[in-house]
């Protein structure tokens, strides 16, 4: 079967299966096999070297669409199945564009939309996409070994709990403007053992710097979109401006973490599994211990600086 993905989170999810699609999104880039697979999208913006605001400044001043997707190129793909996503308008090519797209194509494409909502959504997204692309038995598996996965930190969260509570945890998204991240986050937090009240009920949402501050969260984790670890690093500088920033409890207690987002937590695939090991790992850091692997996608900010006596 000829699937062509436009999300990066089905790339994934579709390799993990053993179905190589023969069309990409240009933001797709795991695992390392797909470089050599044709692009079709492309955006205006540019997301290297740019800081937070710069990027969303980008955003706000596209007139039109976000993502154009190339209509020639995925013709002369001549795909059985279009992926793309309904969730997030800033993410990937608009679903309603793609549809469209799709009948002025020779071959008709069938055109399969995700639209996840919760970390529960995805998980069931990758037993779709198998029975989308005639690989339901390696769906099947994988969705197995996950979810097996997710079992044992529940097991390990209803320990920790019982020692130390729920500690007021949150998650930004972006962080200028900060946005409180949703969708599948809230829950994730909720199964990691963290209080998850302080993220959105639905999708990502703007949040001042003062909400944060009054809610005063004993875990702050910043995991930028498409920001890998470093860059997450540098993004937090965007917060430390804000007043009160150093009497904030994470900040106090050196529980702040920058994470590699554009692989991990705003990415829909299988890995979002191992985002709700290392999320644990930020909440509660004596209940699990990271691999070498996993430790490098998160780092811990250096702490503010004491004022000298």
């Amino acid at each position: 079967m000829r699937v062509v993905s436009l999300l990066p989170s089905c790339t994934e999810i579709l390799f993990a299966l053993g179905v190589e699609p023969v069309g990409v999104s240009h933001s797709c880039d795991h695992p390392p096999a797909v470089d050599s697979i044709p692009t079709v999208t492309a955006t205006v913006v540019d997301h290297e070297n740019h800081s937070a605001a710069e990027i969303d400044a980008q955003m706000q001043s596209v007139n039109g669409a976000v993502y154009d997707l190339h209509l020639n190129k995925l013709a002369a793909l001549q795909p059985d199945l279009v992926v793309t996503q309904a969730t997030c308008d800033v993410c990937a090519v608009d679903a309603g564009q793609v549809h469209e797209a799709v009948t002025q194509i020779t071959a008709e494409p069938d055109v399969l939309t995700l639209d996840p909502h919760s970390f529960s959504d995805v998980l069931d997204d990758i037993q779709r996409i198998g029975e989308a692309t005639e690989a339901t038995e390696a769906a099947t598996t994988l969705t197995r070994q996950l979810r097996t996965s997710v079992e044992q930190v529940e097991s390990r969260t209803e320990t920790a709990v019982e020692s130390n509570g729920r500690p007021r945890t949150a998650v930004l998204d972006w962080t200028d403007p900060p946005l409180r991240a949703g969708h599948w986050v809230t829950e994730m937090i909720e199964r990691a053992g963290g209080d998850a009240s302080f993220q959105p009920d639905g999708a990502s949402e703007p949040v001042s710097w003062e909400t944060i501050s009054e809610y005063d969260p004993e875990r702050l984790v910043v995991t930028p979109c498409g920001f890998d670890r470093d860059r997450a690093v540098d993004a937090i500088d965007d917060l430390r401006d804000g007043e009160g920033w150093e009497n904030v409890t994470a900040v106090e207690n050196g529980a702040v973490y920058a994470v590699d987002g554009n692989a991990l937590f705003n990415r829909p695939s299988h890995r979002l599994v191992k985002s709700l090991k290392l999320l644990q790992w930020c909440i509660h850091p004596d209940a699990i211990e990271l691999s070498e692997d996993e430790r490098g996608y998160v780092q811990q900010p250096d702490p503010p600086q004491q004022p000298s006596v």
